[in-house]
């Protein structure tokens, strides 16, 4: 069985599931402890970033190359086009998911993360130590604000400004391109996670997220898009475990 190591919250582990249940491929999923949880994904890969796939004997890592193995490995549903301009399109939109999208999203979390203990505390993993898990939690919002300056408001109008684009766009429309899900679909979808949390992330995070973007009625369109698509995955995806 294919095994897929992650960290649970990680958009681009996020995007192989995503791909993983739309190919209805049945895996695994091995949860790592970011630090020393990743000398482990280290001895497997020869690198300590996540998402790592492990097919037999082939380990795959970073969510592009694995997404392209799964492609080579099955063919249906097909995520990537046949038809050349579409599929330069679909590489495009993923590629600024995977990088500008994903930068400044993560930037957001940062900054509502800083403000926002509760926040903070449900993205902890799960066996993180008591004792700092409880020294983060009290850490003053003032400290971990000077971390944030840097993070200006520039780039969130321009995260502001692409993302309303989107939500206008799958307002009448399902796929972001053509009239079938893609990579492109998938990829942006996956970095949405960190401004609105979906269902998939499990009921401490569900609903959290970035205020100005969660709570945003200009979203809304965007946000109950990648909800369906969730779902959709989810209705196709019986045999994960």
């Amino acid at each position: 069985m294919l095994e897929l190591y992650q960290f649970k919250h990680s958009t681009f582990c996020l995007k192989v599931r995503m791909v993983l249940q739309a190919k209805k491929m049945s895996y695994r999923t091995v949860e790592i402890v970011p630090g020393i949880g990743q000398v482990n994904v280290f001895r497997l890969s020869g690198q300590r970033k996540v998402p790592v796939l492990k097919d037999g004997e082939n380990v795959i890592a970073d969510s592009s190359a694995i997404i392209e193995y799964l492609e080579n490995i099955t063919k249906e549903p097909r995520l990537l086009p046949d038809q050349s301009q579409e599929s330069t399109n679909v590489h495009i939109i993923e590629d600024w998911a995977d990088t500008t999208l994903a930068k400044y999203v993560r930037m957001e979390l940062i900054k509502a993360a800083a403000i926002d203990q509760s926040l903070r505390e449900a993205l902890l993993p799960e066996d993180f130590p008591v004792s700092l898990k409880g020294l983060i939690n009290n850490l003053p919002c003032e400290l971990i604000n000077g971390l944030t300056q840097a993070l200006n408001n520039e780039k969130s109008n321009i995260l502001l400004h692409s993302l309303e684009k989107i939500s206008n766009l799958v307002r009448n429309n399902q796929w972001l391109v053509g009239n079938s899900l893609s990579i492109a679909d998938i990829a942006v979808a996956s970095q949405l996670s960190l401004l609105c949390f979906p269902a998939s992330a499990g009921t401490n995070l569900v609903g959290k997220g970035c205020s100005g973007y969660k709570d945003n009625p200009l979203l809304d369109p965007l946000f109950k898009w990648r909800d369906n698509l969730e779902q959709l995955l989810l209705d196709k995806d019986p045999a994960s475990i």
